[in-house]
C-alpha cells in the first residue's frame, strides 16, 4: 500500500453521483455523521474527506479506519473493536494476495475439484504450473525437466510489488545462481517460480494485464462485488522473446515502465476498461467478448472460494497513489463507489444489484446472473454471470 508519507500532485477532485438510496429529510441528513479515520494522504484521504456527512478523527471513536497493513501487523490484535467498526482489511486476507498462499490454496481447491469429478485441466487451469521455492525446490526441478529446452520460466517474490525482484530465465543454472546471490549467507528468500505464457494476447504488439477492482464485504457468507471501472496497463516496450532479460519487454508494472527515458505519464500505458471492452468487440464480436466475461467472472470467483474457509471475519492493497489525472479520477471514483456499497450510513435498501459502478457477482455464497439480450443465432435472453467490465457507469 502506498506511504501516507509521500508526495503530492496537484488533483482536480471529480463530481460524482451517488447511489441510489432511501430519500431522506434535511434533518435526518444532519442528524447522522459517519465518523472515519484515515492512515493515508492519497486518494483514498480525497474521498472520504470530500463525501457529504462524513467527518475525519484522530482518536478511537470512528466507524470506519482506512488502516495500512503495517496497523493490521502491529495493531490489529491490541485494539478492542466496538461492534459497528469497520476496517479495510481482512485479518489474513494474505492467504489470497500474497503469491505463495495464492498458489498453495489453488492446488488445494484444484485437488478438490479433481476429487468431485470435475476436469481440471479444461474448468480449473486459470494458474499456470507454479512452485514455491526453496521449499518446493525438488519439485520444481522435476517439473522443469518435462518441459522443452526452449521453455521460459518466471521468478517473482512471493511478497513482492511494483515488479521488483521478477526475472526470467531458461536454464537451471540461473535458479541456482540465484540461490547462491542472498545476501543472508543462509537460505534463499522465497520466491514463486512459474511457466511463462509464451504466446500471450498482445495489443499493438505489446504485453498487458488488467487491473479489476473487486470488494469483498463478507467471506461467510460470501458477498463480493466488481467495479466497471479498471485499466489495462501495457508493458513500454513491444514483446519478443528474444530477450529474457529487458524488463520493458516483459513486465507491465508502471514503476517499471517509468524509468524509461521517454516515459510520459499523462499519454501513459494504460488504456480504460471500455476503451479495451471496445477493442476487443471490434477485433472478436461481442459473443467471445461475453464467454470473456463469463470466464473472468468465473475466475474471481474460484479464486475468492478457493480461500472462504480460511479468512477471518473482521482487498489487499491495490496502487491508490495516482499516476495522472486521469487515474486520480477513476480511483476517486472506484473508492467513492465502494464506501456506497458498505453501506455505514445506511442509505442503501439491501437488496441493490448495482451501486455506482459495482455490479454484485456473488450474494449470500451464489454467483449472481443477469439475462442479456443475445445476438445471432442465440436464445433471446442469454443468462450471464454479472460482470459487466468496460460498461458505462452513471
Amino acid at each position: 500500500m502506498s506511504s501516507a508519507k509521500e508526495p503530492r500532485t496537484q488533483l482536480t477532485i471529480p463530481t460524482i453521483t451517488t447511489s441510489q438510496s432511501t430519500p431522506q429529510t434535511p434533518r435526518e441528513q444532519r442528524k447522522k455523521k459517519v465518523v472515519f479515520k484515515c492512515a493515508l494522504t492519497n486518494t483514498i484521504s480525497d474521498v472520504l474527506t470530500n463525501r457529504e456527512g462524513w467527518a475525519q478523527t484522530q482518536g478511537d471513536d470512528w466507524q470506519f479506519f482506512w488502516v495500512t497493513r503495517e496497523w493490521m501487523t502491529t495493531c490489529y490484535d491490541k485494539h478492542k473493536f466496538s461492534e459497528k467498526q469497520l476496517i479495510c482489511h481482512f485479518r489474513n486476507d494474505f492467504e489470497l494476495t500474497r503469491k505463495d498462499f495464492l498458489i498453495k490454496n489453488y492446488k488445494k481447491a484444484r485437488k478438490a475439484k479433481e476429487k468431485s469429478g470435475v476436469d481440471v485441466a479444461t474448468e480449473f487451469n486459470f494458474i499456470p504450473s507454479s512452485y514455491v521455492l526453496p521449499a518446493e525446490y525438488h519439485l520444481f526441478v522435476e517439473e522443469f525437466r518435462k518441459y522443452p529446452t526452449d521453455t521460459i520460466w518466471i521468478m517473482k517474490p512471493v511478497a513482492g510489488a511494483q515488479g521488483k525482484g521478477i526475472f526470467l530465465f531458461r536454464k537451471l543454472k540461473h535458479v541456482q545462481e540465484w540461490k547462491k546471490k542472498d545476501s543472508s549467507g543462509s537460505e534463499a528468500l522465497p520466491y514463486v517460480v512459474q511457466s511463462y505464457i509464451h504466446n500471450p494476447y498482445l495489443v499493438g504488439g505489446k504485453k498487458f494485464d488488467v487491473r479489476i477492482y473487486v470488494l469483498v464485504t463478507s467471506f461467510r457468507p460470501m458477498n463480493a462485488w466488481v467495479h466497471r471501472e479498471g485499466f489495462a496497463r501495457f508493458s513500454h516496450s513491444r514483446y519478443s522473446t528474444d530477450s529474457v532479460d529487458d524488463a520493458f519487454v516483459h513486465l507491465t508494472n508502471v514503476a517499471v515502465a517509468k524509468t524509461a527515458a521517454d516515459y510520459d505519464p499523462e499519454r501513459g500505458l494504460k488504456w480504460s476498461l471500455p476503451k479495451l471492452m471496445r477493442f476487443f468487440k471490434s477485433m472478436h464480436g461481442h459473443s467471445k467478448v461475453s464467454k470473456l466475461m463469463n470466464d473472468l467472472a468465473k475466475v474471481i470467483i474460484e479464486s475468492l472460494r478457493s480461500v472462504q474457509n480460511l479468512i477471518i471475519q473482521v482487498n489487499a492493497s491495490p496502487s491508490l497513489t495516482a499516476s495522472s489525472q486521469e487515474d486520480f479520477e477513476l480511483k476517486y471514483r472506484v473508492l467513492n463507489h465502494m464506501i456506497d456499497v458498505l453501506d455505514i450510513d445506511k442509505k442503501l435498501l439491501g437488496n441493490e444489484n448495482e451501486v455506482g459502478g459495482f455490479d454484485i457477482l456473488v450474494r449470500n455464497n451464489k454467483p449472481v446472473e443477469i439475462c442479456k439480450v443475445a445476438r445471432h443465432n442465440q436464445p433471446f435472453f442469454t443468462p450471464q454471470l454479472n460482470l459487466r467490465l468496460g460498461e458505462l457507469v452513471f
